[in-house]
């Protein structure tokens, strides 16, 4: 867990708009069709299983990218688009993509803010501990994921290392896309 900024009005500010995207999250069948002309089918179908609150965010990390100067790395936008795609669970019995709940997304970050006292304390909750976990572990399942779906070594690098200090601009530009949307 690294720790960030807290307490400054940008910090809050931004993750008071991350909840709210949370909570509003669509894509439109127009964000979707577009992924097709240079999204591979096999990590479309990574994409289409997250939670639609991921997805958006996955596609918000994109625009970003884009106009940030990184929009002509496909390996970087795929990273981007699919970086989050572990914090999904399995499919419930409706088949639809159930991912980590908002309430231990907040712990998650108050314990990035503040201290691993606050994670620790939220594990006590009924069902938090799992969802923790999931949070604490996505950035390497997700690479994982990627990889086995047939993503490029490169893209689940730049996934596996999105929370640590970026190893090059592209690792940067994905820390920051991440962090802004």
């Amino acid at each position: 867990m690294s720790f960030q900024r807290s307490g400054s009005p940008g910090w809050w500010a931004t993750k008071v708009h991350q909840f709210r995207a949370h909570l509003t999250a669509r894509v439109s069948t127009d964000e979707r069709a577009a992924l097709d002309g240079w999204v591979p089918r096999s990590l479309l179908a990574v994409f289409d299983a997250m939670p639609v609150a991921d997805r958006r965010h996955g596609l918000d990390v994109v625009a970003s990218l884009h106009a940030t100067g990184g929009g002509d790395d496909t390996e970087l936008l795929l990273a981007g688009l699919l970086h989050d795609c572990a914090k999904s669970t399995a499919a419930s019995p409706d088949g639809r993509a159930r991912g980590v709940g908002l309430l231990p997304r907040v712990a998650w970050s108050l314990g990035e803010a503040f201290g691993p006292w606050v994670v620790r304390l939220a594990r006590r909750l009924p069902g938090f501990g799992p969802a923790l976990d999931q949070l604490r572990d996505h950035a390497q399942r997700s690479a994982e994921l990627v990889l086995a779906a047939g993503g490029s070594i490169r893209t689940a690098s730049l996934i596996r290392d999105q929370a640590t200090a970026p190893a090059d601009r592209a690792g940067e530009l994905l820390r920051r896309a991440d962090e802004a949307n």
